[in-house]
């Protein structure tokens, strides 16, 4: 799949349910979201940001929150997951994910507002990867942990993903998952409408 347009992006949202039954909602991130998704990220506890940076950093580089605001380019797409709070949409969780066509396979981060942890955000989050990942035809999805990231660890175990060692680095911990799902049969209705449609995929292409 080639660069996104913005205009196209806007079509493919989703809705998600937290465990308590929580409206989320996920969409890919924009421009418009620069300030918010900095403060987003700010508001982590150090550990978090740790864990989700696989090192210390207070808040995104400038070179980074571009990367993350300009989703799409080089089969690299920023989503964030969406809270009505107070009236007003806030930022509760975030993903990364990289398509690589030449394997097939498509490499995720994650990280979750630390005062929404343990609301089941996360497990919906990577259902929902997996649904992104299936529209591309991917095989595998994956994404690498510290080894003491917990409840990364916890996560990716109840969400069905196998453990293997991080090529070339023993503090990192791989979680992966084989994707065996038809394009007719994604549960998610918006990507698997992108991955059967002739007419839907044409629009992704830029």
């Amino acid at each position: 799949m080639t660069t996104l347009r913005l205009d196209d992006l806007r079509q493919y949202s989703d809705v998600l349910r937290s465990r308590s039954g929580e409206v989320v909602n996920v969409r890919f991130v924009e421009p418009r979201d620069a300030e918010a998704l900095q403060s987003y990220f700010r508001a982590l506890t150090a550990r978090s940001r740790y864990n989700r940076f696989l090192g210390a950093a207070s808040e995104l580089p400038p070179s980074l929150l571009e990367e993350f605001i300009h989703t799409g380019e080089a089969d690299r797409f920023s989503v964030v997951a969406t809270m009505l709070i107070d009236g007003r949409e806030t930022i509760v969780g975030e993903a990364r994910y990289a398509f690589d066509s030449d394997n097939a396979s498509i490499e995720f981060g994650l990280s979750i507002d630390d005062r929404w942890q343990g609301h089941g955000i996360g497990k919906a989050l990577m259902n929902n990867l997996e649904c992104r990942a299936a529209s591309f035809r991917a095989s595998r999805l994956f994404g690498d942990t510290l080894r003491s990231n917990d409840a990364m660890i916890a996560l990716a175990r109840k969400s069905g993903y196998a453990f293997v060692n991080t090529p070339g680095d023993w503090k990192l911990v791989r979680f992966q998952k084989d994707i065996h799902v038809e394009p007719q049969e994604i549960p998610c209705a918006s990507w698997r409408l992108a991955a059967i449609s002739p007419s839907a995929m044409s629009s992704l292409a830029a």
